[in-house]
Parts: C-alpha cells; sequence; structure tokens
C-alpha cells in the first residue's frame, strides 16, 4: 500500500476548505483516509485567521516511514519548514530550449557560485597611484 499524504477538499461553492490527509494512494480525493494531519484555507475570514494548521509530529512520522507528499502538499510543507525546498527551473521561451540554471526559491533569481575576485575591482579614478 503506498501512503500519499495529499489535500481532501471541504467547504462550499467558490469557497474551498482542504484538510491534510495521509490516504492510501488508489482511494478517491475525498474518499477514505488514514489520518487527518492538518488544514488548510486558501482563503482566510475578514479576520485575517489562520491560513494553515498541521500536526507536525505525525507528518515526520509518515515521511519516515515512506509517505510521499502530493506537489501541494510539498508547497505546504516547505512553507512550514518541514521539507526542503523543491528543486525549481526557470522556464525558457515557449517552444525554445529551456534553461537549466537553478532557481533560489525565496528570491525566484538564478543561483550563481560565481564571486567578484578583488584584483576586479580597480582604484577610484581608474589610474595607477604610481604614475601620477
Amino acid at each position: 500500500m503506498v501512503v500519499k499524504l495529499r489535500l481532501s477538499r471541504f467547504g462550499c461553492k467558490n469557497k474551498p476548505f482542504y484538510r491534510v490527509m495521509a490516504a492510501d494512494s488508489r482511494s478517491p480525493r475525498d474518499g477514505k483516509h488514514l489520518e487527518v494531519l492538518g488544514y488548510y484555507n486558501p482563503l482566510p475570514g475578514q479576520d485575517g485567521g489562520k491560513r494553515m494548521g498541521l500536526n507536525f509530529d505525525r507528518v515526520k512520522y509518515w515521511l519516515s516511514v515512506g509517505a510521499q507528499p502530493s506537489d501541494p502538499v510539498q508547497r505546504l510543507l516547505f512553507r512550514a519548514g518541514v521539507l526542503p525546498p523543491p528543486p525549481m527551473l526557470a522556464m525558457g521561451r515557449k517552444g525554445g530550449p529551456r534553461d537549466t540554471r537553478p532557481v533560489d526559491p525565496m528570491t525566484g533569481r538564478y543561483v550563481t557560485s560565481e564571486k567578484p575576485t578583488p584584483s576586479d575591482q580597480s582604484n577610484d579614478g581608474g589610474e595607477d597611484p604610481a604614475t601620477l
């Protein structure tokens, strides 16, 4: 039995509310589940209520026994600090070659290991002080 951590939809039409569930991968989205691990509210109320609540101990347990999080749950767990950031690649132009440089998920900028060397920096005036 393959266990997945995924969202189960509750709420009304145009007002979704999700529960984070541990469920068998063969069961339907809103069907039988093994355990409720938390909730996620994409539309908090006027008072700015909590958007997400997770039972971290149980989530870590399910991950340790081999449960696979779905993509939305993986993003939620990254925001909560349970999982490392998922690998992201920058998309190229439509139909063109893809850019495979890694992207920092927090800033959206390319990750580079190049650092400027001190020899590249010149003096204030740009002239050699010995020739003055």
